[in-house]
C-alpha cells in the first residue's frame, strides 16, 4: 500500500532542501477546491517543477487528466520519479521541454501558469487558445513573497527589481484584458483566476 502522505511529505522536504519553489499549502488547497467545484476534467500546467502541484491536483479526482511541462532536466526527472511513486503516470503526462517550443492542440478546462514569472504574459497569450470556452487560467506567485507590494527602491537586487516589474506588468495585463474577467486572491503567494467573458 502506497503511503501518499509520506510521499507528499518527502516531496516537500526535497523541495525545501533543494530550494525548489512549490505551491504554499493554502494556495494548493485553493487550486484543488477550484478543480472540484468547477468539475475540471483536464489541466495544462506550465511549470512542473518536481510534480508536487500536479500530484496534488490528480489526487482530488480520479478522473482528472493533467499535462504538465518542465524545461529543467533535474526537476523533470525528479517529477517523473514522484509521479511514478504514486502510480499516477497514466493520468499525468509530463513533457520535458521549454513551454514555448511545445505544440499542444488539446483543449483544457484549466490552464495553470506557475513557471518563469517574467514570461507570464507570453505564456498566457500562447496557451489561451487551448482553453475551453468556460475554462480558467490560474496564475500563482503574483505577490512573489510579498515583494510585489514593496516600493521599488526597497528591493536591493537589480534582477529582482526587473522581475517584480514584469509581475506587476502581468497584473496590469490581466486587469486590462477585456476578453477575461480576472479575480485576484490574497491566498498563498497571490493567485489570479481569469475566466473568459
Amino acid at each position: 500500500m502506497v503511503d501518499i502522505y509520506a510521499i507528499l511529505r518527502s516531496i516537500k522536504e526535497y523541495a525545501d532542501k533543494n530550494n525548489v519553489p512549490i505551491m504554499m499549502d493554502d494556495g494548493i488547497d485553493f487550486l484543488t477546491t477550484y478543480i472540484l467545484k468547477n468539475h475540471v476534467k483536464n489541466v495544462l500546467e506550465i511549470g512542473t517543477a518536481i510534480g508536487y502541484s500536479a500530484i496534488k491536483m490528480a489526487l482530488v479526482d480520479p478522473n482528472l487528466k493533467i499535462t504538465t511541462i518542465e524545461r529543467d532536466e533535474g526537476r523533470y526527472l525528479e517529477a517523473l520519479k514522484n509521479i511514478k511513486s504514486l502510480g499516477l503516470e497514466d493520468r499525468i503526462t509530463l513533457i520535458y521541454n521549454d513551454a514555448f517550443l511545445v505544440k499542444i492542440e488539446d483543449k483544457f478546462d484549466l490552464i495553470f501558469i506557475d513557471a518563469a514569472k517574467a514570461q507570464n504574459i507570453k505564456f498566457f497569450q500562447m496557451f489561451e487558445k487551448n482553453l475551453t470556452s468556460n475554462g480558467a487560467i490560474i496564475t500563482d506567485n503574483l505577490k512573489f513573497h510579498g515583494l510585489v507590494d514593496k516600493k521599488e527602491e526597497e528591493i536591493k537586487s537589480k534582477n529582482l527589481r526587473a522581475l517584480i516589474r514584469k509581475i506587476k506588468d502581468y497584473i496590469e495585463f490581466l486587469k486590462a484584458n477585456t476578453k477575461y474577467d480576472t479575480e485576484f486572491f490574497d491566498i498563498g503567494d497571490g493567485i489570479s483566476v481569469s475566466t473568459k467573458k
